[in-house]
């Protein structure tokens, strides 16, 4: 048995993460604690990086504990520890890696830098086990819309597809502030949609004609629709039907995510898919990919809401898999990389 201890800080969240290798493989979650700065950054519309840096150095300690009470061991009994070391907010991460440094040279156990945007992969690992070989995994976050390949979580993830602007997140903080809801916009304008008609308004699905790149994302477009179809209505006095527009709104975002998964896992002969990140909590977005992927034949697999968004355990489940792979640990120089691609799964 291998205890594996996660340290998450790449954006606005603080997360300790802590689970436990098998001898067989399997992953155990012994804990997961997050502490979220968002409503320090709301009455900003969106994360202050040195808001957050500060934020992470406040909770780091008494998240740190709350992780080791949950888990039920001492902090002696961790036998690794995995930091996000990229991408993300360099101030942030910056701390996450600093704590990591700490804790690893204290307790003389190995380090890992890790990568994000494979560690939201790896969450779903907590859940549903294994991953098949290859799987195709659709990241959706604040700040990233990804298709990715992933052959080997411990070392071959290859990127098929991007946004080439905004990712799916961004837009929908953006069209929520041009409708008046709270930051972050993901869940009130899930809420608001769920009472809206999705097919009212027709908003436009970038990236989606026969010379469009065929795995790429484009959401500024939609951002820019949105806000100019509501500045019509208000320039007319018209009332905005702010329900119908957030499920059309919402409609056409995971109209084009799942529809250039779907192509991609039929391109690449790949039959199964994971969902991941923040956005994979979209109720729409889930909902439409089970129906798509049904029809495709495809294996869907999205973890719990709480593993979607930013956290310890996925960093601290990526660690596991590295350290079953007998993956090299990183050396104590190790820095962040605001900027880390997502092919570099361990640095």
């Amino acid at each position: 048995m291998t205890v594996v201890l996660g340290i998450e800080s790449s954006c606005d969240e603080t997360g300790v993460g802590i689970v436990r290798l098998g001898s067989d493989g399997g992953l155990e979650l012994l804990a997961d604690e997050v502490a979220s700065s968002v409503e320090q950054h709301a009455r900003f519309g969106g994360v202050v990086p040195e808001v957050a840096s500060r934020a992470h150095l406040e909770a780091m300690i008494p998240t740190m504990k709350r992780a080791l009470a949950g888990a039920g061991i001492e902090l002696s009994d961790v036998d690794a520890v995995a930091v996000t070391c990229g991408p993300g907010l360099a101030g942030a991460l910056l701390v996450g890696v600093s704590a990591a440094k700490a804790y690893a040279a204290a307790l003389n156990v190995p380090l890992y830098g890790v990568n994000h945007l494979a560690g939201h992969v790896a969450a779903d690992t907590l859940q549903h086990g294994a991953l098949p070989s290859p799987c195709l995994a659709l990241l959706v976050s604040g700040g990233h819309t990804q298709l990715l390949r992933v052959d080997d979580l411990a070392g071959k993830i290859t990127e098929i597809g991007s946004t080439i602007d905004d990712a799916a997140g961004e837009a929908y903080d953006k069209v929520a502030r041009v409708l008046g809801l709270p930051y972050p916009g993901g869940p009130p304008i899930d809420q608001a949609a769920a009472r809206g008609d999705r097919c009212a308004i027709a908003f436009p699905r970038g990236l989606t004609g026969p010379r469009d790149a065929r795995y790429d994302f484009s959401f500024s477009g939609l951002k820019t629709a949105v806000a100019r179809w509501v500045e019509a209505r208000e320039r007319d006095g018209e009332e905005v039907p702010l329900d119908d527009v957030a499920a059309s709104f919402q409609e056409a975002v995971a109209d084009v995510l799942t529809a250039k998964a779907i192509r991609a896992a039929d391109d690449l002969g790949i039959g199964t898919m994971v969902i991941s990140g923040g956005v994979a909590a979209n109720s729409r977005l889930s909902a439409l990919a089970a129906e798509r992927c049904a029809a495709a034949g495809l294996e869907l697999r999205v973890p719990r809401p709480r593993l979607c968004t930013d956290n310890g355990a996925m960093i601290a489940a990526l660690g596991a898999h590295l350290v079953a792979a007998g993956t090299t640990s990183s050396a104590f120089d190790l820095s962040a990389d605001p900027a880390l691609p997502v092919g570099t799964v361990s640095v």
